[in-house]
């Protein structure tokens, strides 16, 4: 075979082998960081600060959860809001509301909704992990800042997936730390993106104390989570993610 054609072949030959490599690489370093933040169990404070222009609102609460499928969140400042809460079990999602005494499932058609009033929606609550399956992903570029190499991985929805977004862009370090989530609608504009920092090494990984959702466009509207501590791989009691432990609370 001529040199040439032997050449073309081990081109064609390295890119048919690297597309599905590179695929699951970045599929993983989303898997990865999602495992990170959460660990196998974890129980976490913080607060929610929701700003608007003309007004500022904040929450304190508390969270745990157990793998990517169960999650507890429970309001406890301000006293108006104390033990209202959501639960998660797997793609069933549920409110606590203490005024009226009420536990309420949260339907799909609500999964875009505003969660708590803030800037996160049910499903950013509900369904962080779905972008694991539900999606195609590729690192369309990587960097060595401080040292630290960091991917940017655009991720678009399998067809027919039950997903509300055209596309996500995230911004992962390779130590696992999401560092930038962008979400665009199904023509490809950017609706809204959520940045992180004040990256600590908490319990022998790094771990960002700070997170802020906003809108595009709308420059001072935002809400921020802090975490004042968190707490990996701890022992819950089996009754921590049921309807009874959501409405009454220990």
């Amino acid at each position: 075979m001529p040199q040439r054609a032997m050449l073309i072949l081990l081109i064609l030959l390295s890119l048919s082998l690297s597309a599905p490599v590179q695929a699951e690489s970045a599929k993983q370093l989303i898997r990865q960081a999602i495992d990170n933040y959460r660990g196998i169990t974890s129980y976490s404070e913080a607060t929610m600060t929701i700003h608007r222009p003309d007004w500022e609102r904040v929450m304190s609460m508390q969270a745990w959860t157990e793998g990517l499928d169960k999650s507890l969140v429970r309001i406890t400042a301000p006293k108006k809001d104390k033990n209202g809460g959501t639960l998660l079990i797997a793609d069933k999602m549920w409110s606590y509301a203490p005024k009226i005494n009420r536990v309420i499932k949260i339907p799909a058609s609500m999964s875009n909704q505003s969660w708590m009033g803030s800037d996160f929606s049910n499903n950013d609550i509900a369904r962080a992990d779905d972008i694991i399956d539900n999606y195609t992903h590729r690192i369309i570029d990587s960097r060595l800042q401080d040292r630290v190499k960091i991917f940017t991985i655009e991720s678009v929805p399998h067809e027919n997936a039950p997903v509300v977004w055209g596309k996500e862009i995230v911004t992962v370090t390779e130590d696992h730390v999401f560092l930038r989530h962008e979400f665009y609608d199904q023509d490809n504009i950017l609706i809204k993106t959520l940045t992180a920092d004040e990256i600590k090494l908490i319990d022998g990984k790094r771990i960002s104390l700070r997170q802020r959702m906003q809108k595009n466009g709308r420059d001072n509207e935002w809400t921020e989570f802090y975490t004042t501590l968190i707490k990996f791989n701890i022992k819950h009691d089996k009754n921590t993610f049921t309807l009874a432990n959501l409405r009454n609370p220990g």
